[in-house]
């Protein structure tokens, strides 16, 4: 199986450059080929000159702002039928592409695989939130899938799609613009094949929203948009901010 990152960037030259150097590490450590693309997405910042400065990364541009959009983009750009979807603000941690790899290796028949985010410049007290936070929705995740039956659990930035299973649930829905994405990936994905999604596979991140909106009100919002994707197929939150650090 042949791999690919799709790395969705609007204004991110901060963290642009952190994120790219995470994953050509991890790619040259882990021994496996990997495409690695950054869809610039109506940047007006330094982000597409700073992508295009490492080696070995290719930068399309999505005009149509829209984190889905750029996602839709970046599988478009390249042919590998493993596409892990992560985002600017992320840095993989080492062994991440070796647990993807042997994950889908020993499973042929998943067709989606995810984990948590991990915020390390955040509070240890709105982490240890997020974690009681995950851990609620792992138990969610579990009766949703194996119980009713009617979804799994993806994290936004943090997961990896099955080429001809995504190709076979019919892309991504581009009218959705933030909010319930990766409900809507792991919903369709789901009447597919497995959608797997454990603690084995975490991924590091900003936490700059939840310091900019709190953690509650972010969890929150999260959590509606979940069971409003997973119940009735559309997000109820339409409107989203983009946050920047400064």
């Amino acid at each position: 199986m042949d791999l690919a990152f799709v790395i969705p960037a609007y204004n991110e030259e901060v963290l642009i450059g952190k994120c790219l150097a995470s994953v050509v590490a991890e790619v040259k450590r882990s021994g496996y080929q990997a495409d690695i693309v950054v869809v610039n997405n109506a940047s007006t910042d330094r982000t597409k000159e700073i992508a295009q400065g490492f080696e070995g990364v290719r930068v399309v541009d999505e005009e149509k702002k829209g984190l889905v959009h750029a996602r839709a983009a970046g599988f478009a750009a390249t042919d590998a039928e493993l596409v892990a979807n992560i985002d600017a603000d992320t840095e993989l941690p080492p062994g991440w592409i070796t647990t993807v790899m042997e994950t889908f290796e020993r499973q042929p028949e998943l067709v989606s695989l995810s984990g948590p985010y991990i915020y390390r410049d955040i509070a240890w007290y709105n982490r240890a939130l997020v974690r009681i936070f995950y851990y609620a929705a792992y138990l969610l995740y579990l009766f949703n899938r194996f119980v009713l039956n009617v979804g799994s659990m993806v994290q936004g930035g943090n997961f990896v799609i099955r080429r001809t299973a995504w190709e076979k649930a019919g892309g991504f829905d581009v009218t959705i613009a933030f909010y319930g994405e990766d409900t809507d990936v792991a919903k369709r994905l789901h009447k597919v094949g497995p959608v797997k999604w454990t603690f084995k596979l975490p991924m590091y991140t900003s936490g700059r929203r939840l310091e900019q909106e709190g953690v509650f009100q972010t969890a929150g919002t999260y959590t509606l948009n979940y069971f409003w994707v997973t119940f009735s197929g559309k997000p109820v939150t339409k409107d989203y901010s983009d946050i920047r650090p400064d």
